[in-house]
């Protein structure tokens, strides 16, 4: 079928920005095409999204059931808005996603309080938690109701199954609800090496959001409820937060094929392998330090402000922290082996100029 669009980007370009910059996965576009068909009905009573839910329960249990979204600060803010009262607060880690990257989204959208905990290497502890778990009969102080962790972290590193144990048992036994912001939820899994129920459902955690973008969907992630009681009112809730897509079954079709089967475990196998392969080419070169252990699909590097900014006029990546020279390095499930090793030979001649 012809078309009056046309190519406006080079697509032979690369970069280490983002794992949102990489395309879709042929198969996803595959799957895409084969939900374009005839009429569905709208708003979720799709063939796709009810299939969509028989999936899910494989993968997270027979109670598990899934909320498509749009986007992933669409899927944390109502997740934890679902988990919370008018007056709660949620217990995270100080670099999380919802406190430093979403525009104050659950702030102003949520109506929520992050009552935020620095952390080394981006994951709470029972012992961190507790900074901030207490005034629960304060009329003073927002109430904390929900932990919130991040799987895996926002600095590349990834909770094992009885770090995530711990932190729910813990936060259990003070009466509040764990979330597990899920944006790449398979590269941990692969990292691990473990099934994704292992450190969600069978660990204890109440509801996750359910990321697709970041590892080959198109759009699209999901609010999946892994303890019924601890959430009500989720459709209300979704529908209130802007996030019912009416045409849902291009949502729910794309996280078919990621999970029907292992596509989204080779993706993410794929893409943490390219950030071990970065990681290796440049941790022997003089004057770059690797911050964090690399366990996932992300580098985090310091090095000279000059090396890094010519470096960007050959490829896309971001400062992480400009004061103190940190960058961070993602990987995708299309970043090649000739990307990283371009990547890495760059960086070599930068630092020696």
């Amino acid at each position: 079928m012809k078309t009056d669009a046309r190519r406006h980007h080079d697509p032979s370009v690369r970069g280490f920005a983002s794992d949102n910059y990489a395309g879709a996965h042929p198969e996803v576009l595959a799957a895409l095409a084969l939900a374009n068909g005839g009429h569905q009905v709208a708003y979720g009573e799709d063939d796709y999204t009810d299939h969509l839910q028989r999936i899910v329960h494989s993968h997270f249990g027979a109670h598990a059931e899934a909320f498509p979204v749009f986007n992933g600060t669409g899927a944390n803010v109502t997740a934890l808005q679902a988990l919370t009262d008018r007056w709660g607060a949620v217990i995270c880690a100080e670099s999380a996603h919802i406190n430093v990257d979403e525009g104050g989204a659950p702030e102003r959208m949520g109506g929520l309080k992050l009552l935020t905990v620095p952390t080394p290497d981006g994951k709470l502890t029972p012992e961190l938690i507790d900074r901030q778990a207490f005034g629960w009969e304060d009329e003073h102080r927002a109430m904390p109701q929900v932990v919130s962790i991040t799987q895996n972290t926002e600095l590349g590193t990834v909770y094992t199954v009885d770090e995530i144990r711990a932190v729910v048992d813990h936060a259990h036994g003070h009466g509040m609800k764990v979330h597990l912001d899920g944006a790449r939820i398979a590269n941990a899994a692969a990292s691990l090496d473990v099934p994704m129920r292992a450190f969600t459902n069978a660990a204890g955690v109440d509801v996750i959001s359910l990321g697709g973008t970041k590892n080959g969907m198109l759009f699209g992630e999901a609010v999946v409820v892994l303890n019924p009681d601890a959430v009500s009112h989720m459709k209300h809730l979704r529908k209130m937060s802007m996030q019912l897509a009416s045409k849902m079954r291009f949502v729910s079709v794309q996280f078919e094929a990621l999970l029907a089967k292992d596509l989204w475990l080779r993706n993410a196998r794929h893409s943490n392998a390219m950030a071990q392969r970065l990681a290796e080419g440049v941790r022997g070169v003089d004057g770059v330090e690797i911050l964090h252990p690399v366990q996932a699909n992300a580098v985090f590097a310091r090095l000279p402000h000059e090396v890094t900014r010519r470096l960007q006029e050959r490829f896309r990546f971001y400062f992480w922290d400009e004061a103190a020279g940190d960058v961070r390095w993602m990987c995708s499930f299309d970043t090649a082996e000739d990307d990283v090793d371009a990547f890495v030979q760059a960086l070599k001649e930068e630092m020696a100029r």
